[in-house]
């Protein structure tokens, strides 16, 4: 089926078509903030982005209308090569939910040509859920960005360290996150992450020690060590 032009309108028509308040209650129990939600679930939203017209005015105005999904489609129907800076440190001002950040983050930011920076400034920031972006930024370019080189991502360890104290969480299970994807990436990124986490595992921070802990386990494993042939 051929993507269809839309107005900001008819898509806010489409996403409350489906709406289902049943599902909000099963959206509350994951610690999402359905304040401003329809209960759509992610493949109805995906369905909506894959036949919409890219169009970057249409994610703006499906971000300012607030509505959560919306918000989360906006990064679907936008492209990074049309995202600046500046939107990027607007829309995170506005998160405030942890699938909403974790969804615009690992489908579009973590693209432009300014996500690093994005990590490096963010995770400096006290906000809970900007501080969560820095490190779902981390996650996902792990993740996505193939042709990356990886000692690139080394420069993440000391900000992984440095974050780790902060109990907040949403913020210790990105950290958490981020950590494990990078010693998922490659055999060669998998020693350094393993030695992290293991230092983590072994402090005397709770905080710390949960991140270390739970990265260890999945980084000792024998389907990720299998996996990158170790």
């Amino acid at each position: 089926m051929p993507r269809q032009n839309r107005s900001l309108d008819e898509v806010v028509d489409l996403l409350k078509a489906q709406a289902n308040p049943e599902n909000k209650a099963g959206m509350a129990r994951f610690g999402i903030d359905v304040d401003s939600a329809l209960g759509l679930s992610m493949p109805r939203i995906r369905a909506i982005g894959s036949s919409t017209v890219k169009d970057h005015q249409l994610a703006e105005d499906l971000w300012q209308s607030g509505i959560h999904e919306a918000r989360i489609l906006a990064a679907l129907v936008d492209k990074p090569q049309w995202v600046a800076r500046e939107q990027c440190d607007r829309w995170a001002l506005d998160f405030a939910s942890w699938d909403v950040v974790d969804q615009v983050t690992g489908n579009l930011f973590d693209k432009t040509p300014f996500a690093d920076e994005l990590v490096h400034d963010w995770s400096k920031r006290e906000e809970e859920f900007v501080k969560r972006a820095a490190f779902a930024l981390i996650a996902w370019m792990a993740v996505h960005l193939k042709k990356q080189p990886d000692n690139s991502f080394l420069p993440y360890f000391p900000i992984i360290e440095r974050e780790a104290n902060d109990g907040r969480n949403f913020v210790k299970k990105a950290v958490n996150w981020g950590l494990r994807q990078i010693g998922k990436r490659s055999a060669e990124l998998h020693t350094p992450a393993l030695n992290l986490a293991e230092k983590l595992a072994a402090s005397e921070n709770s905080v710390e020690r949960w991140i270390g802990t739970d990265a260890v386990k999945e980084l000792n494993s024998d389907k990720i060590k299998a996996r990158l042939g170790l």
